[in-house]
């Protein structure tokens, strides 16, 4: 399917359905092809925990309420002297 860059900024719902269907999507320019947007093949949900970086900081004492961290963080360098 060819899809203008102003068609998919006018109709964004008609490139997500065709994608749904699993097709291939060639984007054009002026009557050009510029790219091409592939479905992903296996479609999952997905989940946080699963990341890599998830949980990376738990060891860390000074971080044990994020709110005073950021507060802190948000201070600037002015409030540490």
């Amino acid at each position: 399917m060819d899809i203008s860059f102003l068609e998919l900024r006018k109709k964004p719902g008609k490139l997500l359905a065709a994608l749904e269907r699993q097709e291939n999507i060639t984007l054009t320019r002026r009557g050009k092809r510029v790219a091409r947007i592939v479905p992903v093949e296996n479609p999952r949900t997905c989940n946080a925990a699963d990341h890599l970086a998830f949980g990376m900081w738990n060891d860390r004492d000074d971080l044990t309420n994020p709110a005073e961290a950021v507060r802190i963080l948000r201070q600037g360098r002015a409030h540490a002297f």
